[in-house]
């Protein structure tokens, strides 16, 4: 059965518009996905007929909001495949899902003279929190290499392993070149020497069959707004073991049981990690995201992204002067590129005036376009209501520009 790019599309009305006089072609779903109807009718919906704080009201929009936010925590569970829904912490993204776990399994169980591993692939907001984190600690921080196509060099990565290891804190599919980690064998490799392991999902939990079980990492991160939900909303997932032995990450209301002027009792997981009142629209909608991917199937969905990939591929590898940036063997649906001649931010702006939406720079991994020897990157990136004619239209696009450039 052909997949139903047409029934898609009539679900997300922000692409139904033109840009420039043309029609709106968006490839920057790496940055951030659109939002289907069902979304954005959940979250109005919460503020016009049930908006109220949760898990502390006796009236009956209390009651709605608090189990409609509590059946998006099952949801997650569910998608991610944890053992339970206290095992899923809300954050507002990825970024504040791994300074949480900085900031509290960090400060209580890395020392000086401990090693945290991260690799070359990784976004700045999975560095920063570990620089920081290492000044404060006097702990080191090692980096895994890559090789040209932008693979981890894994022999490598067993190398930096020791028993002064204590967690390693990886990219599952890398956000500037799609590359997909062999991340099951990290964690396993990394809990032979006792080393807890932190996946940052952000742009794998949209592609990819999730099952944190299965991978036995430690903490799993992602954003809702890379998964066609809100912006302002993010996942940690942790064993309960593990955040049971983590100290609160803030202070304030709900994460507590009792408080005195003398002592503080905090509260069970989930949450002792979420103080205060929480971005609970948001989270309610969220829900309607995972149901619509759930609709069509992520195994269906991936299969579709890998076809516009390749179709990119084979349209635009023959094209003079046009430059793939990372060529692993295992992908998601990235493509990111650059033209002969070009700087990245210019072949965006004429994309751009042709109506096509794709991400200029550096995207947030500056190290890793320093390994690579270059300033940046055209990143396209392919989602669930992206067509082949859309492709098509950014192969000629890209040609064109390529012409001007390298005749």
């Amino acid at each position: 059965m052909s997949f139903p790019i047409d029934q898609i599309r009539k679900e997300f009305p922000i692409l139904h518009q033109e840009v420039h006089g043309k029609p709106l072609i968006y490839f920057d779903n790496a940055a951030t996905t659109q939002k289907p109807k069902s979304v954005i009718e959940a979250l109005e919906g919460y503020y016009l007929h049930d908006n109220a704080n949760i898990h502390r009201g006796a009236h009956a929009l209390a009651d709605r909001s608090t189990r409609y936010y509590e059946e998006t925590r099952v949801a997650v569970q569910e998608f991610i495949r944890a053992k339970e829904p206290e095992e899923i912490i809300f954050t507002k993204g990825t970024t504040e899902s791994i300074n949480l776990v900085a900031y509290t399994f960090g400060r209580k169980f890395i020392q000086a003279g401990d090693e945290i591993i991260i690799s070359t692939l990784e976004h700045h907001s999975n560095i920063v929190p570990w620089q920081m984190l290492c000044e404060e600690k006097g702990a080191n921080l090692k980096v895994i290499p890559i090789n040209e196509a932008g693979e981890i060099l894994f022999e490598e990565f067993e190398k930096l392993l020791s028993p002064k290891t204590k967690l390693v804190s990886i990219v599952h599919a890398s956000n500037a070149l799609g590359t997909i980690n062999p991340v099951k064998e990290i964690i396993a490799a990394a809990h032979q020497v006792g080393a807890k392991v932190l996946l940052d999902g952000a742009q794998s939990s949209s592609h990819l069959e999730i099952d944190v079980q299965d991978l036995d990492c430690d903490f799993f991160a992602f954003s809702a707004h890379k998964l066609y939900g809100p912006t302002g909303l993010g996942v940690l997932y942790g064993k309960r073991e593990v955040l049971e032995a983590m100290p609160p990450f803030q202070g304030g209301g709900e994460m507590i049981k009792e408080v005195s002027f003398e002592k503080t009792t905090y509260n069970e997981i989930p949450f002792k990690f979420e103080a205060g009142t929480p971005n609970i629209g948001d989270v309610i909608a969220f829900k309607h995201a995972l149901e619509f991917i759930g609709s069509y199937g992520k195994k269906a969905i991936k299969a579709h992204e890998d076809e516009l990939l390749a179709y990119a591929n084979e349209l635009l590898l023959p094209v003079k002067g046009f430059n793939p940036v990372g060529t692993a063997e295992k992908k998601v649906s990235v493509l990111s590129f650059n033209i002969n001649g070009m700087h990245p931010f210019d072949v965006g702006v004429m994309l751009d005036a042709k109506g096509i939406a794709v991400r200029t720079g550096h995207h947030c991994t500056q190290p890793l376009m320093k390994r690579l020897g270059l300033e940046g990157t055209v990143r396209a990136s392919f989602a669930v209501y992206n067509s082949k004619s859309e492709i098509e239209k950014l192969a000629e696009g890209v040609t064109q520009l390529a012409r001007i450039k390298n005749k």
